[in-house]
């Protein structure tokens, strides 16, 4: 009894009718021909709601549910959400469904209603745009089920409770690497292939044969194998890139429900695949106070799945930026010549020129480019037309805001520093172009 309590409930249009009835009851006082048409319509409402009873609860619920979400959600990006019905009804049935997604959306008003003929599938789609990293739990699917009368509604529970991580943006990698690989894959033939100096990478130990350099000769397999054995080299063509993510609090400012440091962390995951793509070796810094996480440079194929482990994990108590303990850790970390993508934020010229040192030490070792954002909204705010004097104020500063954001563009080029300047929305198109160029240019 107490189950089908919790499963009845008395839809919108049983209490129009009975609305209905009452009234035709008052008006029966001062027109007694109208009693007979009010007991009829109050014997015809209770006939269909005992008839709507015993076809909703009859038996167990018919209807088959299954939710479908991607896994893992992508940060950010629209994610679509199916859900799958199956009527095993013998008559058309009204579906009113209300799913429980995760309390991070903040969704309270979701609600869809389909019609489900008999033995027939339908499915729903809706989406999801997830703004924070983490775990997103799904829970019950709710249906309110009633037949052609609509007087009763039946409340099936579907317990599908589902756990699904929402991680760096996998869609936008996919994205560009297709948009990126399609458009240079009809471009095949020679193409030109960089030297970079002496560099030779072990590839394997072989027999010797008349001709081989006697200085490769491995001695130790010689003895093994109690034959000539000489180690065979392979030009280095991979070159080494990291992303460095600044984790500080000027990566806290928020645009279009992201922070900066959620764009940089998407734009790393994007870069980073079309750099393991391009045949070079990709790794990755993090640092906010102190030095964070450091995942050294490779090529294979594992390591794409390693750094998106180490983005989706990054946490931050967004403290002030060390810069000079980035320095030590690079110098003290990565070996060799290597590109550094340095994803940052300077809001002030004196930011810039209090870290400045420490980026020209940076790019003496390594080919440094800088990369921070625009701040759209000041962008927007200097470009307003003005209509008394507190419009001209905001004007005249927020001009000045966007005249050092210029300025420090040419601070950083005129030590040698290569630079990027961009709104947050074309992080990923500008920083793949950049990696591009230095490619073709030969630079690193």
């Amino acid at each position: 009894m107490r189950k089908f309590y919790s499963q009845f409930y008395l839809s919108e249009r049983f209490f129009l009718y009975w609305i209905g009835v009452i009234f035709l009851f008052c008006l029966s006082f001062p027109f007694p021909m109208l009693l007979f048409i009010a007991q009829f319509s109050l014997i015809l409402l209770f006939t269909g709601l005992f008839l709507d009873i015993f076809i909703l609860f009859y038996k167990n619920p018919k209807i088959e549910t299954k939710r479908s979400v991607n896994s893992p959600l992508s940060l950010g990006d629209e994610n679509k959400v199916t859900i799958e019905f199956h009527s095993h009804y013998r008559f058309p049935v009204n579906l009113t469904i209300i799913d429980e997604v995760p309390y991070q959306f903040q969704i309270r008003n979701f609600k869809k209603s389909v019609k489900l003929n008999p033995d027939r599938k339908f499915v729903i789609h809706y989406t999801l745009s997830p703004l924070k990293r983490g775990e997103y739990v799904f829970n019950s699917i709710n249906l309110f089920v009633s037949s052609f009368f609509k007087i009763v509604e039946r409340r099936i529970e579907i317990h599908q409770k589902q756990t699904v991580a929402v991680y760096p943006s996998i869609l936008q990698m996919r994205k560009y690497e297709l948009q990126l690989f399609t458009n240079t894959a009809t471009f095949r033939g020679i193409k030109k292939v960089r030297r970079l100096g002496n560099n030779n990478e072990f590839e394997q130990i072989k027999n010797y044969v008349q001709g081989d350099d006697l200085r490769t000769i491995n001695w130790k397999a010689t003895s093994r194998k109690r034959e000539l054995m000489v180690n065979q080299y392979q030009d280095e063509k991979a070159q080494q890139v990291y992303c460095i993510i600044d984790k500080s609090r000027t990566m806290r400012s928020p645009f279009n429900g992201l922070s900066l440091l959620d764009y940089a962390i998407n734009s790393s995951l994007v870069l980073s695949n079309i750099i393991l793509k391009k045949g070079d070796k990709a790794g990755l810094i993090t640092f906010s106070n102190k030095l964070g996480g450091c995942l050294s440079s490779d090529g294979s194929n594992l390591q794409l799945k390693r750094i998106t482990e180490a983005l989706y994990k990054q946490k931050t108590d967004f403290l002030d930026a060390n810069f000079e303990s980035l320095y030590h850790g690079i110098r003290n970390t990565i070996k060799g010549r290597s590109l550094l993508l340095l994803f940052t934020n300077f809001e002030s010229n004196y930011a810039l020129e209090r870290n400045l040192p420490i980026l020209r030490k940076l790019n003496q070792q390594h080919l440094l480019v800088v990369i921070f954002f625009k701040n759209t909204q000041i962008i927007e705010a200097s470009q307003q037309t003005c209509s008394n004097v507190k419009d001209i104020y905001l004007n005249t500063m927020a001009g000045k805001f966007v005249l050092e954001k210029q300025l420090m563009v040419q601070e950083l080029t005129k030590h040698g520093i290569q630079s990027i300047l961009t709104k947050p929305e074309d992080l990923n198109v500008n920083t793949i172009n950049k990696y591009l160029e230095i490619k073709s240019r030969s630079m690193l």
